[in-house]
């Protein structure tokens, strides 16, 4: 019981710190400054460079695949205006239709690797194997 005080304790100076923080100050970070060349050289041998995107950066699929939506494509969908411009993931990136461009710049860049994710709910529409997959989702995936 005086453990879950002590914490209770803890947990309201804190909120009362950060309420007095300064936000605007505490955001401010002073740039950085590199005196040498950023290059590969910089990295020990054998370093991966590589990019990756994320399963909400290619929502554009369920709208020309049929997929179930994320929960994020609802929320933005049904809150727009929580969303400074009242923008949606339906096209984000659009790498559906890029993606030889978008490979074209990961060569230009000289990348090593590349991650591509995409979310449970592009394959699975329903969530469960048993009520099947979305062979378009799977297809997308392998391009």
């Amino acid at each position: 019981m005086e453990m879950q005080r002590r914490s209770l304790i803890l947990g309201v100076v804190l909120l009362i710190g950060f309420a007095l923080t300064n936000s605007e100050a505490a955001l401010t970070v002073p740039p950085i400054h590199i005196d040498t060349p950023f290059n590969r050289s910089s990295f020990p041998p054998g370093f991966i460079f590589g990019s990756a995107s994320g399963s909400y950066q290619h929502p554009c699929i369920t709208y020309i695949l049929t997929c179930s939506d994320q929960a994020w494509d609802t929320y933005t969908h049904n809150h727009s205006e929580r969303i400074a411009d009242r923008s949606n993931g339906d096209i984000a990136l659009d790498q559906y239709h890029k993606y030889k461009e978008d490979v074209g710049i990961m060569k230009d860049m000289g990348l090593d690797a590349y991650r591509f994710s995409i979310s449970w709910s592009r394959l699975l529409p329903s969530g469960k194997l048993s009520d099947g997959v979305n062979e378009d989702g799977i297809t997308y995936t392998t391009i």
